[in-house]
């Protein structure tokens, strides 16, 4: 009857510049969509060079490198009799667009421009390309002489167009254009375009994978149609993970969904659909308003059908129902597969983790033993790639992990860095949680080269700094717990080099960080301390959700240890026990709770508010708790700490992006890192309401 259409997209993990391996992704990509019978197949934003090129994609290399891959993919007999769209960055008129390319049998058919650039957030693509604006309007794009070679094509299409098979009508939006208020597919459904395209390079943060699909679904519900959502995965070269969700929609309904969190570097997910059940659809709902667009789409036709002749048998896909993850099982599924890219790609043999058996350490531990399982998991399931990477980390050819326990043993160091104020409890915790999940753990004492460095500053100025506890002042007291601090980072970086050294084997270790955003948010760590490492894989990830995922990882994982890590108060433990116990709690020194912290980050960052904006929301929020008075003493005794410690943000360890509260320095949240930390202005505002409430409250 020729009215069903077998379509593809995908999933696949791309790394910036790296046009090699994207080149043989892409090619994969397309021969499983063949194999799977599609004939039209949809790959991610930007594939060919990777999205993550930054500043790279001002760089001529970049766009000539892209039309290399771009014509060895239209050379390539796997390309054939299918038709391909791939993303790339191409200039015209001087101006560099972000660009879907679709080609079919050695001839480009069209390109089409980003319409809404993707310019918040993590965002900054009105950095290196420009929106085509241009509504409708399509022009001629004189093609490089080396494409010309291929296609025997002088120019193509170029702008705001749409796609005539000989059955139907193929129309694109590009990532942020589907999150536009003027989505592309709401004009093009009106004007005929049955099938919807999204290419996305769109990153994981916890609790957004709703979002996506909703959106997608609601594409199609109201005027209907078949919407394809292709995205990136993986970690491409920077602090986001990209994950995946590929889906396949009709009429508001899913029916193809592809993984969130993998380690398959290609997934295609391919569906068979009606075209007659959109056709269907629209004829009640949106029959009075269908053709009526002012100015309608410009077609570029091509004699190629999707579906073929003889299809009455072909069953068609259903609607399934969308599995969501926990926020726990994103934690644990998105940081794990975000390490493992960053560690194959580094070409280092493991991590180093300096465990002090509190939650953030213990977390990140957590994360490195998911990796493990997973990495078991997709071995056991047949996946030569992850093997053949395996293989090479621990640098044994002929290698085959027996379980998530011994790889862990091969490609994971933990060492609990103990001092004269360590504590028992957190000794042990550290032991007792490195024993359940394999690592190779060391227990090093500091004492020595503390008291070295002190000595040091004594000989040149006959001082020798106290402890608060023994009468030094509030400078000694900090003083003396940042050497500490400072000393563990020293030793983690030294361990990190020769630790495999010493046993024998090559290759160095990526060390580990463990401070969360809450943390970040407020300065509270030491600058410099075991707070710089390499990567951060809870670096915006709260406290709150941290302790969740721990509790989540007892029963997923068997890993009884941490009950007391969860149970145990969180303490730097940097100054004096008191009879052997822990006299310095976290939530003490930052003078506010975590769960408290969490709700400030949030209004901070995601509310836009500064100190009075702040203020008049938490006597609401708060009421029940806190009185005005109290509220205004906790907001400005945050920003006080925020404003002082807001120069650390500047040299943190680069982190996975996982809340929308963070405050990651580089490219999320930027803010001066010098500020007036008396907030003269502001904090009078809050005081002078405080003051009107109070004279306004009737005396009892």
């Amino acid at each position: 009857m020729g009215r069903k259409v077998t379509l593809a997209t995908c999933s696949v993990n791309q790394w910036a510049l790296d046009f090699d391996g994207n080149l043989e992704r892409i090619l994969k990509s397309i021969e499983i969509a063949k194999a799977h019978g599609a004939k039209y197949r949809l790959g991610p934003e930007l594939e060919i060079c990777g999205y993550g090129c930054a500043d790279h994609f001002y760089e001529s290399d970049t766009l000539l490198h892209s039309f290399q891959v771009l014509r060895k993919l239209l050379e390539s007999p796997i390309t054939q009799d299918i038709i391909c769209d791939v993303g790339m960055p191409i200039m015209h008129h001087n101006v560099r667009y972000n660009c879907r390319v679709l080609f079919l049998n050695r001839k480009i058919l069209l390109i089409r421009p980003k319409m809404a650039m993707a310019n918040y957030g993590i965002y900054r693509e009105m950095r290196w390309f420009s929106p085509w604006n241009q509504l409708r309007l399509v022009e001629e794009y004189f093609l490089p002489r080396m494409i010309q070679e291929v296609t025997g094509q002088d120019t193509v299409p170029f702008g705001d167009c749409v796609l005539s098979t000989k059955d139907t009508c193929i129309g694109s939006e590009i990532c942020a254009e589907l999150w536009s208020p003027r989505s592309p597919h709401i004009q093009m459904g009106l004007d005929g375009v049955e099938i919807f395209t999204n290419s996305s390079a769109s990153h994981h943060e916890l609790r957004k994978a709703d979002q996506r699909v909703n959106l997608v679904k609601s594409a199609t519900t109201k005027s209907g149609g078949i919407y394809l959502y292709a995205n990136q995965r993986g970690c491409d070269g920077d602090r986001v993970y990209y994950d995946g969700c590929a889906m396949v929609a009709i009429n508001g309904d899913i029916v193809a969904q592809g993984a969130q969190f993998s380690l398959n570097d290609v997934e295609v997910i391919t569906a068979t659909l009606d075209l007659e059940d959109v056709r269907s659809y629209r004829g009640e709902i949106c029959q009075p308003n269908m053709g009526g667009e002012p100015k309608p789409c410009h077609r570029v036709k091509v004699d190629f059908s999707l579906s073929s002749g003889d299809d009455i048998y072909l069953p068609t896909h259903q609607p399934i129902t969308w599995h969501f993850h926990t926020p726990e099982e994103e934690i644990s599924l998105g940081p794990a597969c975000w390490l493992w890219d960053y560690l194959r790609r580094s070409g280092q043999a493991g991590f180093l983790l300096p465990l002090s058996g509190g939650v953030d350490s213990s977390s990140t531990a957590c994360i490195v033993h998911s990796m493990c399982v997973l990495l078991c998991q997709a071995i056991e399931d047949g996946n030569s790639q992850v093997l053949q990477d395996v293989r090479r980390v621990v640098g044994d050819d002929s290698y085959c992990p027996q379980d998530p326990r011994e790889l862990c043993g091969h490609i994971f160091t933990t060492c609990y860095m103990a001092s004269e104020n360590s504590s028992e409890d957190t000794c042990s915790r550290a032991k007792h949680l490195a024993n359940q999940i394999g690592s190779t753990h060391m227990n090093i004492n500091i004492d020595m080269a503390v008291k070295g460095i002190l000595g040091i500053f004594s000989v040149v100025t006959g001082k020798w700094p106290q402890f608060r506890a023994s009468g030094g002042s509030h400078r000694e007291n900090l003083a003396l717990q940042n050497v500490q601090a400072r000393v563990r980072m020293v030793l983690a970086y030294l361990f990190a080099q020769l630790s495999l050294w010493a046993r024998g084997k090559p290759g160095g270790l990526l060390v580990l960080g463990s401070a969360n955003v809450d943390e970040s948010l407020t300065g509270y760590f030491t600058k410099y301390d075991c707070s710089s490492a390499d990567i951060n894989p809870i670096g915006g990830i709260s406290k709150t959700d941290l302790r969740s995922f721990l509790l989540y990882c007892v029963e997923q994982f068997q890993l009884t240890s941490l009950r007391s890590v969860v149970a145990a108060p969180p303490t730097a433990e940097l100054e004096p026990l008191t009879d052997g116990h822990v006299s310095q709690t976290d939530e003490a020194d930052m003078g506010m709770t975590y769960s408290e912290l969490s709700v400030i980050g949030r209004l901070r960052k995601i509310s836009k508010c500064g100190p009075f904006s702040m203020f008049c929301k938490l006597i609401h929020m708060w009421k029940d708790v806190l009185s005005p008075t109290e509220v205004a003493q906790k907001v400005k005794h945050f920003f006080r700490m925020y404003s002082v410690n807001r120069h650390k943000m500047t040299t943190v360890t680069p982190s996975y992006h996982a809340e929308t509260y963070s405050p990651d320095d580089n490219r999320f949240d930027l803010r001066p890192f010098l500020y007036n930390t008396r907030w003269t202005w502001q904090f009078r505002c809050i005081d002078n309401q405080v003051s009107q409430r109070e004279a306004d409250t009737p005396k009892h």
